[in-house]
């Protein structure tokens, strides 16, 4: 499978969401289910490496797009059939990916609270933090709620060209 991240700069603005179909070289589409994560995962990191991320801007990049795309899975459709359209895109000054699936409505910024650290494992409440850790690794993310479809968007700074 072969992706065109160059061709697919335009797409970032803010209220694009273009239809499931994914015909077009820089998507994908994979059905909502864990296997599918890999998938998902390799994409991300081509998409990064072709943008020549700093591994260590690679490596958060990569986290940020497992945590979203497993959220999606596990809490978006709750083993119910569903599908994921991601797409990136890689723009002068940076590189996105944004994934689109029609679980039900929610922002994952949403409640997001820093963990707290200070207190004893045992008595931290569960969730939350890897989501934290994800999208705090990011330079930018952005949700927002298009035509009924939740649409969050990955990006990362890409640095200066020598």
């Amino acid at each position: 499978m072969t992706f065109d991240f160059e061709a697919a700069g335009a797409g970032r603005a803010a209220g694009v969401a273009h239809p499931p179909g994914c015909g077009r070289a820089n998507a994908l589409c994979v059905s909502a289910t864990i296997d599918s994560l890999e998938t998902v995962s390799d994409f991300v990191l081509g998409l990064g490496k072709q943008g020549r991320l700093p591994e260590s801007s690679l490596y958060r990049f990569r986290l940020a797009a497992d945590e979203l795309a497993t959220n999606i899975v596990v809490h978006g459709y709750r083993g119910e059939r569903g599908e994921i359209t991601v797409e990136g895109g890689i723009d002068p000054g940076d590189v996105w990916v944004r994934f689109q699936d029609d679980a039900p409505a929610f922002d994952p910024m949403q409640g997001m609270r820093e963990p707290a650290l200070d207190v004893p494992l045992a008595e931290r409440q569960i969730g939350g933090l890897g989501v934290f850790l994800a999208f705090t690794a990011v330079d930018t993310f952005e949700y927002e709620l298009v035509a009924g479809r939740n649409v969050s968007t990955l990006v990362m700074r890409r640095p200066a060209a020598e």
